[in-house]
């Protein structure tokens, strides 16, 4: 994504999330966002997309072998997940006390 502003994304590290389009699709798993990569417009999403790397001995991995691990996707693909609904929702935000706070609209309540 080459652009001259850093993009805005209402997805941060940690938070759930449920996968909205794809293989994985599943609305309503939540699971836990490992890693939001800015510059590609992706997440790394845990248990979703699982792809198998061949991987050469070396001295820290004396085995080598295939290693199944997560592999990163669009952020368009996944929802913030409302705890309070029970279901994906969208985000709104809006300052409280100076601080930006993120809000899902299905239920109002303040995303941490």
């Amino acid at each position: 994504m080459k652009t001259r502003f850093k993009p805005k994304f209402n997805i941060k590290k940690g938070d759930m999330v449920v996968v909205i389009t794809g293989d994985d699709k599943d609305r309503t798993k939540p699971r836990k966002v490992l890693e939001v990569l800015v510059d590609k417009a992706r997440v790394l999403v845990e248990g979703v997309n699982i792809v198998t790397k061949h991987t050469k001995p070396t001295a820290q991995n004396t085995k080598g072998g295939i290693v199944k691990q997560e592999a990163p996707i669009a952020i368009s693909n996944v929802m913030l997940w409302d705890a309070k609904a029970g279901k994906p929702t969208r985000v709104n935000r809006q300052r409280e006390n100076g601080k930006l706070v993120r809000i899902a609209k299905k239920s109002g309540e303040v995303i941490k």
